[in-house]
């Protein structure tokens, strides 16, 4: 007996090493994740300001698009009254040349027909007064002309700066996407098993129901809005793109689909589905950077996996308006815009919500 105590003592003690061995093992599992999505908040947070920028600097390209043919068509436009213009002096000119050999100081020699002298002389007046204005006016057109010509010399000078600027940024956006892309690597190979994978996901929705519960608390005092029942079925749909979906399916084990999916173009806008406030815009573990908005009445608009966010908490929102950029942050493979709405925290079924245009 004695020897099966201890045989059985050292087995326990063996199996209590082993557990012992796998916490240790799972914690730092556990320690290594959480510094690889540290690794990718980081680089995710940095593609959203330099995709930010990259976005202003187009907005301001297409803008000066805008300016350069204005004024190239004012340019047009006051080339054509020059020509005009020319045209009429000429005029001027050789009405004075058929008018004869009246010049003006022989007439003040020549007044035997006094008559004629007073009409000739009146003629003479009003010619020199509308050649005058003609005169003035061309040299009008000549200094606009050369003010509209100065401009588009600067505009052209702005444009060849932004294009440069619009150039470095991209790269830094590949670059910044590339090293991305090695931290998503490294993150799928720590996330293996179908476990691994439910639990992260379990964590996840907890993160943003906690997220929500949070920003409705430090947003408590803010006046509401309409909500969003008076507009069901002819919400605004956010985003652009081939629509998937996904509400109450099963993503993995017990673990169902909250929201929807929209794949579209990275860079591409996200837009508000109705007027709101906003209460969340970060980085938030398993969904990357997302937005939240408060449309009153116990009801949330979700947006995430987004490349970048282009409102901040506490700002007001117009239905249609631009929110953020289309991404794949959160460890995204493909850009995506993940999309919930929520009434009183529970999630509801996006697809019946929004319009199907």
């Amino acid at each position: 007996m004695s020897v099966t105590v201890v045989a059985q003592t050292a087995d326990l003690k063996a199996v209590q090493s082993k557990i012992k061995q796998t916490k240790a093992e799972l914690q730092n599992k556990e320690l290594r994740r959480s510094e690889i999505f540290s690794a990718l908040k980081k680089q995710e947070e940095a593609i959203a300001i330099t995709a930010k920028a990259l976005n202003q600097t187009q907005l301001a390209l297409n803008q000066n698009k805008v300016e350069r043919d204005d004024l190239t068509n004012r340019k047009t436009i006051l080339e054509e009254k020059i020509k005009k213009q020319q045209a009429i002096m000429a005029k001027h000119i050789k009405g004075s040349y058929v008018a004869g050999n009246y010049d003006y100081a022989k007439m003040l020699f020549n007044q035997q027909d006094a008559a004629k002298f007073e009409r000739v002389l009146t003629y003479y007046q009003f010619l020199y007064k509308q050649r005058k204005q003609s005169i003035d006016q061309f040299r009008n057109y000549i200094s606009e002309l050369s003010q509209l010509e100065q401009a588009l010399e600067a505009k052209k000078i702005e444009l060849s700066a932004l294009l440069t600027q619009q150039q470095k940024q991209q790269l830094a956006l590949n670059t910044q996407r590339s090293k991305r892309e090695l931290s998503i690597k490294e993150l799928e190979a720590d996330i293996q098993s179908d476990t691994a994978k439910i639990k992260q996901l379990e964590a996840d929705e907890q993160r943003i129901a906690q997220a929500i519960e949070q920003a409705k608390t430090d947003n408590a005092a803010q006046a509401t809005f309409a909500g969003l029942l008076p507009f069901k079925g002819a919400l605004l749909r956010p985003a652009q793109g081939r629509l998937r979906r996904l509400f109450g399916r099963i993503r993995q084990g017990e673990v169902r689909w909250k929201g929807i999916l929209i794949q579209g173009e990275v860079g591409s806008e996200i837009r508000a589905i109705q007027s709101g406030r906003v209460l969340f815009s970060e980085w938030l573990r398993g969904f990357g950077l997302v937005m939240i908005i408060d449309h009153g009445k116990g009801y949330m608009s979700v947006y995430g996996y987004n490349q970048a966010l282009l409102k901040q908490p506490g700002e007001t929102v117009s239905r249609g308006e631009p929110i953020a950029l289309m991404g794949q942050s959160g460890g995204q493979s493909r850009p995506y815009l993940y999309f919930e709405i929520r009434r009183k925290g529970i999630p509801v079924n996006p697809t019946v919500w929004l319009s199907k245009r």
